[in-house]
């Protein structure tokens, strides 16, 4: 049982950093895939905002599916055409193909999303200790992975198909002999059964962390687009130094998330949920206020360690308020995740356009922050990890997932 666990986890850690390695050659080749194919400006927007809409729709989707197919199942073919999508980016020549590319790729990553973070869900149960940040932590680790490779071929001045290729040609095949360990979690019975099927209570309850979701992905979603310009045209750096601080923030979400699960497992979820907001916040605040791009850099450095552990611990946190239907209560939370992708660029540059760049990040500050209200819905339900923050481990793991 305990090498069934292991060989799970291994294999689903390794299609986090599948999707890490894939998104990060998407999202650090934009520039090419817009010269590739000719798009405006104007138009740009549109196709960007096109992945994470199609995303939610994904992630909708399988809190549909899951009701007759495994999420194992789900992922195990949602992964290859996330890769296989990225490769499509690379090779077509008309901005046609390039929306179908896109398209699929969108409805692909959100159903990738949502079924990853389920097995994540029920390995953390089955497991009986908190190794959900471990999962995110890989993701960082690919994401970081992705952008070496995507530099190399921007310095090589490769083709978008050339670059992609050798990537999809060692991810895909591995991806695929990796889902055959894959392990579906049980559900587990629910005292109350209209909050755990997922009715209008199950929303409400959920609510909270959707919130927390939002905020957090609006607070990512402002480094990654705006840290590169706002060091250099706010605080005055190079533009060498302007590409350092989303590299120094991803290093820190993965340290963060490396070191994560020990904080959860020592002093519970909630201390560790309210010390990432403080964290977060107090780096929007050092960013808002530097005066130069020194102190701007250790402002993007906390909030690496700040932000890391509040997307994982929401999804795990789901997972303990509804045990019986886990499933959906991950697909539903997940769609959250595109909403504050969607929301965080256009805000701060709306507000950085109208007022200032200093003062749009104190808006992310101020809505970090908002998630030390709704904290208390981080603690353990009757699903709690025994010790205080931990719970025996269980015999029932679920169903390993055999065979493609």
């Amino acid at each position: 049982m305990t090498d069934v666990l292991r060989r799970g986890r291994a294999s689903l850690a390794f299609s986090f950093f599948a999707q890490g390695v894939a998104f990060a050659l998407l999202v650090t080749r934009i520039p090419a895939i817009q010269d590739r194919y000719g798009v405006s400006d104007a138009l740009l927007p549109a196709f960007l905002a096109a992945v994470p809409i199609l995303a939610g729709v994904g992630s909708v989707s399988t809190e549909k599916l899951v009701k007759r197919i495994p999420p194992s199942r789900l992922l195990r073919w949602a992964q290859p055409v996330v890769l296989l999508a990225l490769l499509g980016v690379g090779a077509g020549d008309s901005t046609v193909e390039l929306g179908i590319a896109l398209g699929a790729f969108g409805l692909a990553v959100g159903m990738l999303d949502a079924s990853m973070n389920m097995l994540g869900v029920s390995l953390q149960r089955a497991y009986g200790r908190s190794i959900m940040l471990s999962f995110h932590a890989v993701f960082s680790l690919g994401g970081m992975v992705g952008a070496s490779l995507a530099w190399v071929g921007a310095h090589w001045d490769l083709a978008l198909f050339v670059s992609y290729l050798p990537v999809v040609v060692v991810l895909l095949p591995a991806a695929l002999v990796g889902s055959r360990w894959y392990v579906d979690g049980g559900a587990e019975p629910v005292a109350d059964k209209a909050a755990g099927e997922g009715g209008t209570l199950a929303f409400k309850l959920l609510l909270p962390l959707c919130l927390v979701m939002t905020f957090a992905y609006i607070g990512d979603s402002t480094v990654s687009n705006w840290s590169a310009k706002y060091l250099e045209d706010v605080l005055g750096s190079s533009e060498q130094m302007a590409t350092v601080p989303y590299n120094v923030y991803m290093v820190t979400t993965l340290i963060g998330r490396g070191l994560g699960d020990l904080g959860v497992r020592r002093y519970g979820a909630v201390v560790v949920v309210r010390a990432g907001a403080v964290v977060a916040a107090l780096g929007f605040a050092v960013v808002a206020a530097a005066p130069g791009a020194w102190v701007g850099m250790l402002g993007f450095t906390l909030l690496g360690l700040g932000l890391c552990v509040l997307v994982p611990q929401t999804f795990a946190a789901a997972g303990r308020l509804f045990p019986g239907a886990s499933d959906a209560a991950v697909a539903r939370l997940n769609v959250f995740n595109y909403v504050g992708f969607l929301i965080g660029s256009p805000l701060v540059g709306a507000l950085g356009d109208a007022w200032s760049y200093r003062g749009a990040m104190l808006v992310p500050m101020v809505l970090v922050l908002v998630t030390l209200v709704y904290a208390r819905s981080f603690a353990p339900q009757p699903d709690r990890y025994g010790g205080g923050h931990e719970r025996p481990r269980t015999a029932d793991v679920g169903r390993g997932s055999n065979g493609l």
